[in-house]
């Protein structure tokens, strides 16, 4: 079974940087497309950025645009989010997300990791 374990969270000061990391573990067969969310105490989740499978598309939420970037490795069955210029707003639980196929199906499956907490402080 596949799962997503995140890392890279912790506490950083205003115009601060982070660099959160999502690895797939078990059997992979096929990663489609990746992204991560967040989730801000007392707020709905929401998107942060998507990369597809060639790492040639992405798409970022208009709060991040120009300051996080979204990258992958597909030879680790990874994900990454670049946060530079971290703002207080940007404090929430970061989960990483991936379309994975699942040969039992057969069909892609969204994954979800366990999220991990990065705080701004102003």
């Amino acid at each position: 079974q596949v799962q997503l374990v995140e890392s890279g969270g912790g506490l950083v000061q205003t115009g601060g940087s982070l660099r959160l990391s999502c690895a797939a573990s078990g059997i992979v067969y096929s990663l489609n497309d990746m992204g991560w969310y967040r989730q801000a105490p007392g707020k709905q989740r929401e998107l942060v950025a998507t990369i597809s499978n060639s790492g040639r598309e992405t798409t970022y939420a208009a709060s991040v645009k120009g300051r996080f970037t979204i990258s992958r490795d597909n030879a680790k069955s990874a994900v990454f989010l670049q946060m530079n210029s971290l703002k207080p707003e940007s404090t929430a639980l970061y989960y990483c997300t991936a379309d994975s196929f699942d040969v039992d199906s057969p069909r892609y499956r969204t994954l979800w990791g366990q999220g991990t907490l990065v705080t701004v402080s102003s």
